[in-house]
């Protein structure tokens, strides 16, 4: 085949992406606006009783099962074009400084996690040796170097010439104190995220193990699966299946089954009329597309973005069954999943592969990396770290996040105790003189 004619067939067959979110009619914001309040602030201490693997609240049409909170369904099944399209992947140092600044971290967490499983939380380092392995240290360096380096997390104790232990420091002791205290108080902030991750996938059920891979994420704390999903049972219980346990939802919620990609365009919606006294009813003059400082797309994605932003939104709370899997409207309804997943993270950020882990659930494509960077306005990946990360852009300005939560202020507190210098520059200063003495 002439190669002139492979590149202008290969040039025209790569047309669409995209991004996700359109206008919505403000007429019933407020009243939206309580119910997303209401779902994440106040949960019922009634315990109903357990109702079957469908829940309350559906109905049902032509034998098809239609999930109650719904929005954005079509009436009758139509499929959009198969998405070909491909972009370019821009880098942004803001948000790879985010993935950099957590190395150090990481490990120390790591560390601590272990440290906390033992009694009186004290341990020794020979001890430690033996998850050289589980802390991705593949060269062998001497352990009671690793713990200086980290003068105000841990602080080694002498037990005897040949024994040394190490500990966490007051200062660190309290704040993973803190930490535990938060996570009790926030559990019933904890439900919600599960009960609603569950009422977005497809059969309303999921493998304990992978929602162990968003544990972290999402703020559960280790031994979520003997405590929080045993202690629901009106919301959610643990059956068996021929892959292991899964939680399986017990009760649909419509007060849950609002997005925060609807509840946030609402509002701006309505900052934006407040701002300019415009009409309600009057439309635009032109489609505008505001993209977050620091992203330059050129015309023709600024195009495809305005193209797949037309597609009439699909709420991740809708059934899903019936849409193909490579067509636009399953991939507007994918968007719309990942985006009040990471909505619902404590960083507003994830690993790739912690998605791929759920495309059985909720039908996600097998390129779903590729997926995410078709919508350079509503994602960032990073190639930073081990392994890509997937960041929610509107819920960061340059690399801090606009909203942070309680868990998220004390990871801070951790992060700025890691970035204490195992020695003061004055006593760098001392030393180095005495050197030359």
């Amino acid at each position: 085949m002439d190669p002139k004619a492979l590149f202008s067939s290969l040039k025209t067959s790569s047309s669409t992406p995209l991004s996700i979110f359109p206008s919505y009619p403000s007429s019933n914001f407020h009243e939206k606006s309580k119910l997303y309040a209401k779902s994440h602030l106040c949960l019922s201490n009634k315990v109903t009783e357990k109702s079957s693997f469908w829940g309350e609240s559906l109905v049902l049409h032509e034998n098809k099962v239609q999930w109650g909170g719904g929005f954005g369904r079509p009436n009758a099944p139509f499929y959009l074009p198969v998405i070909r399209a491909v972009v370019k992947r821009r880098k942004e140092i803001p948000f790879d400084n985010v993935i950099q600044r957590d190395k150090k971290l990481k490990l120390v967490l790591k560390i601590r996690k272990i440290l906390v499983s033992q009694p009186d939380r004290i341990m020794s380092l020979r001890e430690l040796g033996r998850y050289r392995r589980e802390l991705g240290l593949t060269r062998k360096r001497r352990f009671i170097a690793l713990l200086k380096r980290f003068p105000a997390i841990f602080e080694i104790v002498e037990e005897g010439v040949f024994s040394l232990k190490f500990r966490l420091t007051p200062e660190a002791e309290r704040v993973y104190l803190e930490e535990l205290k938060v996570r009790n108080e926030m559990e019933d902030f904890l439900v919600v995220k599960l009960r609603k991750l569950l009422m977005m996938s497809l059969d309303k059920r999921i493998l304990l193990e992978k929602i162990a891979h968003l544990k972290n994420d999402l703020g559960l704390p280790m031994e979520f699966r003997d405590t929080i999903c045993h202690r629901y049972p009106q919301y959610f219980k643990v059956i068996s299946t021929d892959r292991g346990p899964a939680l399986e939802l017990t009760h649909w919620d419509p007060q849950l089954a609002i997005s925060a990609a609807e509840i946030n365009e609402e509002d701006n919606e309505a900052r934006e009329i407040e701002e300019k006294n415009l009409i309600m009813d009057r439309p635009p003059k032109f489609n505008r597309v505001k993209l977050p400082k620091g992203l330059n797309l050129s015309k023709g994605e600024m195009r495809r973005v305005l193209k797949f932003r037309e597609i009439p939104f699909i709420s991740p709370y809708s059934d899903f069954s019936e849409l193909r899997v490579g067509t636009q409207e399953k991939e507007k309804h994918a968007c719309a999943v990942i985006h009040e997943i990471l909505s619902l993270t404590v960083e507003k950020r994830t690993l790739v592969d912690h998605l791929t882990h759920f495309r059985e659930e909720f039908k996600f494509s097998q390129q779903l990396r590729g997926m995410l960077i078709r919508h350079p306005d509503i994602f960032y990946v990073s190639l930073k770290g081990e392994r890509d990360s997937v960041f929610l852009r509107e819920a960061y300005r340059d690399s801090q996040l606009i909203d942070k939560d309680r868990l998220l202020i004390i990871k801070e507190k951790l992060r700025a105790m890691v970035a204490v210098p195992r020695f003061r520059r004055d006593d760098i200063m001392w030393i180095d003189m005495g050197r030359r003495l």
